[in-house]
């Protein structure tokens, strides 16, 4: 039986001494830290564009399809020719443990203004313009209008003249990234690490994707999803909805040029939001808060038949988490897709399918995600002494360390796939949690200082082997 385990570290995350982690050396680095400690799972969140207006959230990007600029390496630039010395010395920023996003922006679009005038076209670059034409082309053109005139598309009345070489920039900006990309993905499975990657469900509002191919969105509503454990009135995310009628008429087209093309990127996708191929919750466009909404029906299994005969390997994990209904169970298992245990849902409700006793094998245990208080300070300060006495219950004993404590219980888990955040591998506190949802300020900002070395990955490593993981 496959036994396998990893970790969840985006690249901005990644230490660097340019305001930001990127696909440079420290991303190598971490690569074989991973190979020496028994890993073979690094798990990223989405590479689309962020942008301040929205929090910096790769979850709101305008485009599901392009690569975030501001995660292009300096060093790698330098080391191809396209930034000199003097250049790559400008962009250093003092490393801390938040992201100075407006600071990072900015020095990062004066890069590849730079590395952009240096470069000169050559065939790999025509191919790769050609390869992508069919969403590059319509980002590109995007892109630099919603650059000229700074509002949204529907806002767009007349359009300015966009300039060949202003779309052939940001043709070399996503050759640029996807090339350091590819180059990253071929090293880390050199070294038997596969790489998953996230596929938000919707785009935003305002983007290449939804601007180019209005059909198949519908735009009097916005996604989200009712009150729940995360938010009292609900999480209101502002991305349309798609319109499955159309969709489905076209043979679900625009979703398997999107897979196709995850696939280029990663070794295995998690669909982001999966129980929204089941049945969607939508509110009015315009509405405050989430708690007026309702959900509708989506064709999933039709959508994933056509995937299934597209990839019939079917390289996927659900994000079944949330407002689940034995409907989304239903759909998950009957394409053989694992679901997620996360053991921060464990201990509020005694027959919670996330306690390791209920754990299926078709599955990855996590001890938190990227949207939760990590495990450490979730027990101090999440759970009231009663929750925290039916953890010690549950463990047998009162931890000195109570992220390595729970550490053992997802290794130890009869999960094929055991997914560990950096930060609870640190023992870490709120003040390195990812995200809140509901909350647009303040996410997205934690990244490492430093790579952790030395003990650390010598814990990890005897996890694996003691767990069957290595």
């Amino acid at each position: 039986m496959e036994r396998k385990a990893g970790i969840l570290l985006h690249i901005s995350s990644l230490p660097s001494d340019f305001g930001i982690g990127d696909l440079g050396p420290n991303a190598y680095a971490f690569v074989d830290l991973m190979t020496s400690s028994g890993q073979s799972l690094w798990q990223v969140l989405p590479l689309n564009p962020t942008h301040q207006a929205h929090g910096n959230s790769p979850y709101y990007s305008i485009s599901l399809f392009a690569g975030n600029p501001i995660l292009i390496s300096p060093e790698m630039l330098y080391r191809d020719g396209l930034i000199d010395r003097a250049t790559l010395e400008a962009l250093r920023i003092e490393r801390s443990e938040r992201v100075p996003y407006e600071e990072v922006y900015k020095r990062k679009e004066y890069m590849l203004e730079v590395a952009f005038k240096n470069f000169k076209e050559d065939q790999d670059f025509h191919s790769f313009c050609e390869e992508n034409a069919y969403w590059l082309e319509d980002f590109s053109l995007f892109s630099c209008i919603h650059k000229r005139l700074q509002k949204p598309w529907w806002q767009w009345e007349e359009l300015p003249k966009v300039e060949e070489r202003e779309l052939l920039k940001e043709k070399f900006v996503q050759y640029i990234f996807f090339k350091q990309w590819r180059a990253l993905k071929n090293y880390a499975n050199s070294k038997g690490i596969r790489i998953i990657g996230d596929l938000p469900i919707y785009p935003a509002r305002h983007s290449a994707d939804v601007w180019a191919n209005q059909d198949i969105f519908r735009l009097d509503v916005s996604a989200g999803v009712p009150p729940d454990y995360f938010s009292k009135t609900g999480q209101l995310w502002g991305n349309p909805v798609y319109n499955w009628e159309r969709l489905k008429e076209r043979g679900f087209n625009w979703w398997l040029l999107r897979i196709r093309h995850s696939l280029k990127l990663f070794d295995l996708v998690r669909f982001d939001h999966f129980r929204g191929f089941s049945a969607f919750y939508q509110v009015p466009y315009g509405e405050k808060t989430a708690e007026r909404g309702w959900w509708e029906k989506a064709p999933g299994y039709e959508l994933f038949e056509r995937i299934r005969e597209e990839f019939p390997s079917m390289p996927f994990i659900a994000e079944d988490l949330g407002t689940i209904d034995q409907e989304v169970i239903n759909l998950r298992d009957h394409f053989g897709l694992p679901g997620m245990k996360v053991l921060a849902f464990a201990f509020f409700d005694e027959n919670s399918t996330h306690l390791p006793h209920n754990h299926t094998y078709n599955s990855v245990v996590y001890t938190t995600t990227h949207d939760n208080m990590p495990i450490r300070d979730w027990f101090f300060k999440e759970l009231n002494p009663w929750q925290r006495a039916k953890v010690l219950d549950y463990l047998g004993y009162a931890p000195s360390k109570v992220h390595e404590a729970f550490l053992r219980l997802a290794y130890m888990s009869v999960a094929k796939y055991c997914i560990v955040p950096m930060q609870d591998f640190l023992g870490l506190g709120e003040e390195s949690r990812m995200n809140t949802p509901g909350k647009v300020e303040g996410n997205w900002q934690w990244r490492l200082k430093d790579m952790p070395q030395g003990e650390l990955w010598e814990f990890v490593a005897s996890l694996c082997d003691i767990y069957g993981r290595a």
